[in-house]
């Protein structure tokens, strides 16, 4: 994904705070009601549905991935409220834009593609799998098979010379991007989290040594501290590919996506000490970096970097629906969890409400206007106790996230392939796409694998009997 800088906030609109959605957090028909309410307003900026224009697109400026990740939020809400009304759009969506080859490598997209890029739609792919939204006719891509594919390219890619940051996932796709040189946490976030998922889904160890390695190779670069995920680090060549230059930064969707890919590998393994303790430095961060007082003294949930000087972009104001989501999917996963995550849902899907109270007459400078019903426009901040004037596909998204994610324990815990799960799968997927061919590298399927118990792979990570080393990082 593309990174736009510019200030939020733009000449010309008009703040009209008339009343805020009107939502008692505790009454899981009112919380319904507001959640359908947001995600109207959501889906009114998506056009892909509309003759001639391109299903699973949104707008300008909106980048392809963040429509990727609008359609894993509408499955979301979909499995918490049991409103189907968006069902055929967003499966329509992922069927147009996996391709041909079934990889999510769509044509239009693929010369400017980042591995994040395809990551969004990856783990939209594998969430309806686990939530087991309506599975496609068996001659279409089957969820599953597409993670898969992604996954099975991403280890293409990996960079195995040792010389350049010791390995990892480069942020592009191609190396005569800009932005090649680059390995961020957030497309090895998408490794690491799809890897895992599918270790828990299919029980193939393999998906769970490569989780392993992709967390130890995040650790020994220097991308964590103390629990806190870094943005990245750049392999700098005229330095000999020195791996010393991190970029600091701390965003809430990285957070998210390794707390949830640790709680999951937690479930996966039954429980081992090894991934509690990672979860819980990963929680223990973002509680301490992401939360904040809002002017009615409640702890919700914040951009630290960019909200309060007001510069975030277009891309930055979606991510705090994504930290929303994996929060509420961590509390199902590893259950001891709910206690510390859930006040923190509850306190931010209150104060999201609030923010829901806007009736923009113009859209921010460059951006698409929005359409729902007067007065519902949901706004960035959640801190100031009403709407702030900004408003756009990010906002409605982190609402919509707030909101219905105070109802996940009241649905079922994601299922594996064990559980109920009916996606069929391609161990073999992505080996025809432009993903593999056009890295420079021979595509190597992974192998099927010994299907294993969850108690076994416990004993296995504790005393490396799998995976050599890999999951010996203490």
């Amino acid at each position: 994904m593309r990174l736009l800088g510019g200030l939020l906030a733009a000449a010309g609109l008009l703040v009209q705070s008339v009343t805020a959605i009107d939502m008692v957090i505790n009454d899981e028909a009112s919380v319904k009601a507001a959640a359908k309410e947001i995600a109207f307003g959501l889906v009114k900026y998506y056009t892909g549905n509309n003759t001639g224009d391109t299903p699973g697109n949104l707008p300008d400026p909106y980048f392809w991935w963040e429509a990727g990740a609008m359609f894993g939020t509408l499955i979301d809400y979909w499995q918490l409220t049991g409103d189907s009304t968006y069902n055929d759009i967003t499966k329509q969506a992922i069927l147009h834009q996996a391709a041909p080859t079934r990889d999510f490598m769509p044509r239009n997209q693929t010369r400017t593609l980042g591995n994040d890029d395809q990551g969004f739609w990856a783990m939209t792919a594998m969430t309806a799998a686990e939530l087991k939204f309506p599975d496609p006719s068996p001659d279409e891509p089957q969820y599953l098979a597409l993670a898969q594919a992604v996954f099975n390219q991403w280890a293409q890619r990996w960079e195995e010379n040792e010389e350049t940051c010791g390995g990892g996932l480069p942020w592009q796709i191609f190396r005569f991007n800009r932005g090649f040189n680059y390995r961020n946490s957030i497309s090895n976030g998408c490794f690491f989290n799809i890897a895992s998922r599918l270790a828990r889904f299919t029980g193939n160890v393999t998906y769970a040594e490569w989780a392993a390695k992709i967390y130890a190779w995040q650790e020994e670069t220097g991308l964590f501290r103390d629990g806190d995920v870094l943005d990245g680090v750049t392999v700098k060549p005229e330095e000999g590919n020195s791996c010393n230059s991190i970029d600091e930064i701390q965003w809430t969707y990285n957070a998210g996506i390794f707390i949830h890919g640790s709680a999951v590998m937690y479930n996966f393994t039954d429980g081992n000490p090894i991934w509690k303790r990672r979860l819980d430095a990963h929680l223990e961060s973002a509680q301490r970096t992401f939360y904040t007082n809002s002017t009615e003294g409640e702890r919700v949930m914040f951009e630290q970097f960019c909200e309060p000087p007001g510069f975030c972009d277009v891309d930055q104001r979606s991510f705090k629906g994504y930290l929303t989501r994996w929060m509420a999917r961590t509390t199902q996963l590893a259950p001891y969890t709910f206690e510390t995550i859930s006040p923190l849902l509850t306190n931010s899907a209150t104060a999201a409400a609030k923010a829901c109270s806007g009736s923009p007459t113009e859209a921010p400078l460059g951006e698409q206007p929005f359409r729902g019903r007067p007065g519902t426009a949901c706004g960035f901040s959640w801190t100031k106790g009403g709407y702030d004037g900004m408003n756009g596909v990010g906002e409605q998204m982190n609402a919509l996230s707030a909101v219905a994610s105070t109802l996940v324990d009241r649905v079922d815990v994601p299922v594996t392939g064990d559980t109920g799960g009916t996606s069929r799968g391609d161990v073999n997927g992505g080996a025809q796409g432009p993903g593999s061919w056009m890295t420079g590298k021979e595509f190597k399927p992974i192998t099927t694998g010994e299907r294993v118990a969850a108690g076994f792979v416990t004993a296995a990570v504790v005393f490396g009997v799998i995976g050599g080393s890999a999951f010996l990082i203490l």
